[in-house]
């Protein structure tokens, strides 16, 4: 049997015309005739490996030697539940010829032959019809240009035309990563300052490192699987477990009437209850969790629960819904310096604006993962689990289960990331996890799949930032005033904190003396947010560039004139009266001006411009300085406890979690230069809760920090008890000496202390010191963006860091190219979308879109910045895991300026909206060309 594959084989999402018994297998595709040209054409969410927005196959048959259009066929997907023909177009304009004029006329028909309601499946409306017309574009002038190799038609595409079907650049470029030199006189064989490779590259690219989930089955565990509500706000009427218990292999139901202690965890004095048990808030929401013997019984067991709910309201989804209910968590917070209102009065200029900035998923490649494991004995449990404080964790499986926390150790070998979310969600989840198993008496083993995942544990916090600003003719900015919300979900988490650190940070690199800023954690019914590396840094600091970007957009002059004139310099005070010095910061700066041939490429940017009228380049320059170390002094502290055995192997345990960071294979580093042993006599197996107790977590960048520190002074106290030793025979071996002080009763095994530092920050007074020293960067990204798609391409970023003196710069760069990739990811492409309802849309790979290999810049150059010292942390390093995230943000900014330049072609100037991810749909309607111009014409007559 033979079927045609034609407009009519789709006849809906996923439906052809196939019976339910039959398969293709095969498809005939005719070879084109003379004449005869096909075409297709495709915009995604991501260049590579991602589902269409809209996608179209255009076909052509001229008439022989002619340009008369004898045949046309145009199709479209991504624009209705199935395949599209624009048939009536293709009838009104076969027989005339392919010029400019019967364009016009397609354009016209196709607006009125592909109709999209604004409230279509998918959203996106104008910015999908746009694409229908700029897809046809591109068929036409590709058709011109071949009816002009054909020597058909006289007609040239003009040369500023053709960067419409010019493919964007692809050629990787050779890369440069400049290291910095080891201390003069440093002896070869201390490690410190050399690019170590990472101490588990190997087993991870070979697949040999152990996660969590590849810890073998214990004989009789069984498997847990969370039930969520599926209702945004709701009173709990019954929870009917009944049918649940008969799925074979189901043991037992959890919920929150099986806790035998405290039913809730408190962050910053809010409380979140572990398991709903009266009302829920968000659809996500833990109401219970099924224990069986495998996955599978599990799931099919949490599909037997029927929940009854009871709708409550208000529902509040928005921003600026809550903002309207005032639906907020307390406290807000303030910070002001100086006058705004008599700075205001004083201004040439004041401008007003807003950016909304959205929310960002941590997609570690390691979904949630735990294994508790009861010991029958004195109500012990072992804990294995994917978690970046196991302390906490153990303190809330203690109380949860009413048991002292000396009963309960946590076990953490590595994880596969982490980014901030794994601190909260992961002890509520590792707590239910425990209920299951102090219940059953067996090992209970949780392992997210990656849609709950993504549904239960929340991400960044989406942020809306309005501003005013009063400035000078000049670009002097005296006056800024600034409120941030936040949409923290339906529970409190980390959201005061981060409103916290926004108001810390929200001066950037800048000097403003008359600065105001307000910030408020929105509370919402959708999924509590936590979390993430930058802590709501990468958030505020765009606001804050954006208005910098505004000040020069209204003045006329470049963005990075405006920077340099309100940059710090010289010894200064923040906005909270920390004293600081930005020399670094000013030699970053001048550095990547210099590195990255900024003003050429400026010149050559704004000449490829004024040649290509549908491909534009931007270019942007954008600084960083971030405060590094908790705010809060107690987290500051760290512990170690180094063993050395009879054959001179050590063992080095540490408070810190490796997430892939190289937090151990720096703390090798630091063991072997404080004990003069080569890395490969050190090892360091894991970190626990009943070796090293009482850890703070690994996060704001303070991780090397603290337990470097601490690993340092417990090797010190070691190497000083050997120092006798050592004296007598100064010509014997490690293992000698070690052996000698084994029979002299020497005591080979030491803890560590680090205090770290006494910060805190005074919210009162509006003043502190809640950072121990601050890391600065400067990154420069030239982009190239086509006009008609929203598509654009990474051409180059350059990116100087001052990061002190590096411990391992090979890992330290590493971490500066992932963040900066992850910052583009969140300024660019990743977007959360959500129903009406509150229920997420993005729940995995295919609607969620994290940066792919295509999207890294073409040449990619990191420089660490030489000379720069840092009394305030180990060996003069900074931390780095955090800071360069914002620096993507230049991608960003380098789209606006491209865009600026396509909008000065269309006569608009000025200060416009871009909102971040600035994905593809936002950029095309940015640009505002003719073909969205029509659509919202038509959109207006209609």
């Amino acid at each position: 049997k033979e079927i045609a594959l034609n407009e009519n084989f789709f006849v809906g999402f996923g439906k052809t015309t196939l019976k339910p018994d039959e398969i293709v297998v095969s498809v005939f595709i005719p070879h084109s005739k003379r004449g005869e040209f096909v075409r297709a054409f495709r915009q995604a969410p991501r260049q590579e490996n991602a589902f269409p927005t809209v996608i179209s196959g255009m076909r052509v048959q001229f008439r022989d030697g002619g340009n008369i259009i004898e045949d046309l066929s145009i199709f479209y997907g991504g624009v209705g539940p199935c395949t599209i023909s624009a048939r009536k177009t293709c009838q009104e304009i076969i027989g005339r010829p392919w010029n400019e004029e019967v364009m016009g006329d397609a354009y016209r028909l196709l607006l009125d032959e592909i109709l999209l309601p604004p409230s279509a499946p998918g959203g996106m409306v104008e910015f999908r019809r746009a694409l229908t017309l700029s897809f046809l574009f591109k068929f036409y002038l590709q058709m011109l240009q071949k009816l002009r190799e054909m020597d058909v038609s006289l007609v040239d595409i003009p040369g500023e035309f053709s960067s419409a079907i010019r493919p964007f650049p692809g050629k990787i470029e050779p890369s440069y990563q400049e290291f910095q030199e080891v201390a003069q006189g440093q002896p070869g064989q201390d490690p410190v300052g050399r690019p170590t490779m990472h101490r588990s590259a190997i087993s991870q690219a070979t697949g040999e490192a152990v996660y969590c989930d590849d810890i073998p089955r214990t004989e009789g565990e069984l498997f847990m699987v969370m039930v969520t509500s599926t209702r945004p706000y709701a009173k709990l009427i019954n929870i009917d477990i009944s049918e649940a218990l008969k799925v074979p292999g189901v043991e037992d139901v959890i919920t929150a009437k099986d806790i035998p202690g405290k039913k809730f965890r408190t962050f910053t004095g809010i409380d979140e209850e572990l398991l709903a048990e009266n009302e829920v808030s968000c659809v996500g929401q833990i109401v219970c969790a099924v224990v069986a013997d495998t996955r599978q019984h599990a799931k099919r067991g949490a599909a037997a629960v029927k929940i009854t709910y009871e709708d409550l309201h208000p529902q509040i989804f928005t921003i600026e819904e809550a903002i309207e209910k005032k639906s907020f968590f307390k406290p807000e917070r303030k910070i002001e310096k100086g006058n705004t209102k008599e700075a205001f009065e004083k201004a040439d200029q004041v401008l007003e604006g807003e950016i909304r900035i959205g929310g960002q998923e941590h997609f570690y490649m390691e979904t949630q993962s735990m294994l508790v494991i009861p010991i029958q004995e004195e109500k012990e449990y072992k804990v294995y689990l994917s978690t970046q404080h196991p302390t906490y964790t153990q303190e809330s499986i203690a109380e949860t289960l009413g048991i002292p926390s000396n009963r309960v150790s946590c076990h953490v070998k590595r994880l596969g990331g982490a980014f901030g979310g794994k601190v909260t969600k992961t002890s509520v989840i590792a707590s239910i996890t425990a209920v299951a198993a102090w219940k059953t008496g067996r090992a209970v083993r949780c392992v997210l799949e990656r849609g709950d995942d993504m549904l239960i544990t929340g991400g960044r916090h989406p942020t809306l930032g309005r501003y005013k600003i009063g400035f000078m003719n000049n670009g002097r900015i005296i006056a800024a005033d600034v409120h941030y919300y936040t949409n923290a979900g339906n529970t409190g988490d980390e959201s005061v904190l981060v409103i916290e650190k926004m108001l810390l940070h929200m001066d950037n690199s800048y000097n403003i003396p008359n600065l105001r800023g307000l910030s408020t954690a929105c509370r919402t019914n959708l999924p509590s947010n936590t979390a993430f590396r930058g802590f709501g840094v990468p958030q505020c600091m765009l606001v804050t560039e954006s208005w910098i970007n505004d000040v020069a957009m209204k003045l006329g002059c470049s963005t990075e004139k405006v920077r340099e004139i309100n940059m710090y310099n010289g010894v200064s005070r923040t906005h909270y009266k920390q004293e600081f010095d930005p020399h670094n910061l000013l030699r970053c700066w001048s550095e990547c001006q210099e590195k990255a041939s900024f003003f050429n490429r400026r010149i050559a940017a704004e000449e490829f411009n004024k040649q290509n009228r549908w491909k534009k380049r931007g270019i942007a320059m954008v600084p960083i300085k971030y405060g590094i170390a908790f705010a809060e002094g107690f987290l500051n502290q760290a512990a170690a406890l180094v063993h050395i055995y009879k054959d001179g192997s050590v063992l080095v345990s540490h408070g810190g979690i490796e997430m892939g960071q190289g937090i151990h294979t720096k703390i090798q580093q630091v063991a072997s230069r404080e004990l003069k042993i080569p890395p490969s006599l050190i090892h360091i197996s894991e970190t626990s809760t009943n070796v090293v107790p009482n850890t703070c977590p690994s996060a704001a960048s303070y991780g090397t920090d603290a337990n470097g520190m601490a690993v340092k002074d417990a090797c010190r106290t070691l190497l000083q008890r050997l120092e006798p030793i050592i004296s007598k025979n100064p010509k014997g071996t490690w293992q000698k000496w070690i052996t000698t002080a084994f029979f002299q009763k020497i005591s080979l095994s030491a803890t560590g202390f680090y205090r770290g530092f006494d910060l805190c920050m005074d919210w009162e007074k509006e003043e502190g010191r809640p950072y121990a020293y601050f890391t600065y960067g400067v990154s420069c990204t030239e982009v190239e963006i086509d006009c008609l798609t929203g598509d654009h391409k990474n051409i180059r970023a350059d990116i100087i860091m001052d990061i002190g003196r590096s411990i391992n710069p090979s890992v330290d760069i590493g971490q500066i190219e992932g963040a900066f990739v992850q910052g583009l990811g969140l300024y660019t492409m990743e977007e959360l979308k959500f129903s009406p309802s509150g229920v997420l849309y993005t729940r995995g790979p295919a609607q969620y879109k994290i940066p792919a290999v295509c999207d890294v810049p073409l040449k990619f150059n990191v420089y660490l910045l030489a000379g720069s010292q840092n009394p305030h942390a180990i060996y003069s390093s900074k931390g780095i895991g955090e800071p360069v995230l914002f620096l993507g943000s230049s991608v960003f900014f380098a789209i606006k300026d491209a865009v600026s330049a396509t909008r000065k072609e269309h006569g608009l100037s000025g200060p416009f909206t871009l909102n971040s991810p600035a994905t593809a749909e936002k950029i095309c309607l940015a640009c505002s060309d003719c073909f969205t111009q029509m659509v919202r014409f038509h959109q207006d007559v209609c």
